[in-house]
Formats: C-alpha cells, structure tokens, sequence
C-alpha cells in the first residue's frame, strides 16, 4: 500500500493557501474553525472527483460571513455589486464596488488592472439570482484570474445581521433566527416592588349642628 496522497485545499491566491474562516465569524454561526476543510491526508479509495468538486467549490466561493471576517482580519479584497442602481441605493455592502454585469466591458477602469490580480469577490441578490455567476464568468473572461462569488448574496448578507450601506448612512437588519444564532440578552432585573401606601380610614361626616329655631 503506498502512502497516502496530500489534498490542498484551492484558494485564489498563494497567500490564502491557508485561509481560514475567522473565529469571530465562526461565532456568530455557532460553529468552529475545526469545521472547515483543512489541508490533509486522502484515505485510500477516497472519490477523488468529490474532492476536486469541493475544493473547487472553495476556490470560486466564499459567503457573506467569510467574506465579513476576512476584511476586518485586513486581506484586501475586492467586493463587487453587480445589480442595477435602484439595487445598490436600496442597500449594498459598505466600501463595495457598483459594477453592473452589463457595464463590465466598458468600465473595467473601476477597478484593478488583471495584471495586478486583485482579489475579486462579486454579488448580486441571493440564491435565487445567477446575476454573480455572469459577472464572474464575464471578469474571468477578459483576465482576472482570482475571481469567487458570495453565495447567498446580498440578501443573505443582510440576514446575517452585517452592516448595510444606504444614501441615508449605514444601518443593520435584525439577525434571522435561520442564518445565525440570535444574541441572547440577560434578563433584566425586575424593579423592587413599592410598598403600597396605608389607605386613610374614610372621614366619618361631623354631626350636623341643629339649626336655631
């Protein structure tokens, strides 16, 4: 038996080869770094095109939560809305570029040349829009080779309770029970109860003086 081959997990970059899901977002899902696929070893008779599948899938996707804790762990990506105008004011992620997928061949200037190979991360509504996956395909297409798509998009950035960016300033949707563990509050300490004030025995009426005849 020869030994065991190494997987390496696929990332964009040389310098993500080890990325990993920061534990401050792993907090908020209620899971932890162990969960993630990690470079190791292959048992024998593993499928080998479910492992190529899967990195893959890691490669060209990323989510709202991941993509959350890698800016503020200071990596330099670049978010991409790619919906139409009315989409970005109604909300968009803070510091995202608005590049609209049919605006791509003409405004390219928006952002990095390819030969600097920024680190591209594109959106469009939720899972039920493929609009991130055109874009993707579209900035692959004319050279970006480190391109991945936000699964679950905007909507499931916003469920998540992350900030939202808006012409009226910044702001955050409640966090969805369904996307992330709801913040419990302690309970509030119930005020001392006041002790009820001694009730004054009602006035008995003075007696009537009889009135002079």
């Amino acid at each position: 038996m020869g030994s065991p081959a190494t997987v390496v997990r696929a990332t964009p970059k040389a310098n993500l080869s080890t990325m990993t899901t920061s534990t401050a977002a792993h907090a908020q899902r209620g899971t932890s770094e162990a969960d993630d696929s990690q470079p190791g070893t292959v048992a024998p008779g593993a499928d080998q095109a479910a492992i190529e599948h899967f990195a893959a899938k890691l490669r060209f996707e990323t989510d709202p939560s991941d993509v959350a804790a890698a800016r503020a762990g200071g990596q330099q990506i670049i978010v991409v809305d790619v919906r139409s105008r009315a989409a970005w004011d109604q909300g968009h992620v803070p510091g995202a570029v608005h590049l609209p997928t049919a605006d791509i061949p003409a405004r390219l200037d928006v952002l990095p040349p390819p030969q600097e190979q920024p680190d591209l991360v594109v959106y469009c509504w939720g899972p039920g829009c493929n609009g991130s996956t055109k874009a993707a395909l579209a900035l692959s297409q004319v050279g970006y080779r480190y391109v991945r798509e936000m699964i679950g998009g905007f909507e499931y950035w916003a469920r998540e309770g992350l900030a939202i960016a808006t012409p009226r300033g910044r702001t955050r949707r409640p966090v969805d029970e369904l996307t992330a563990p709801v913040p419990v509050l302690p309970p509030v300490a119930a005020a001392p109860a006041r002790s009820a004030a001694p009730q004054e025995a009602p006035q008995q009426p003075s007696p009537q003086q009889p009135s002079p005849r």
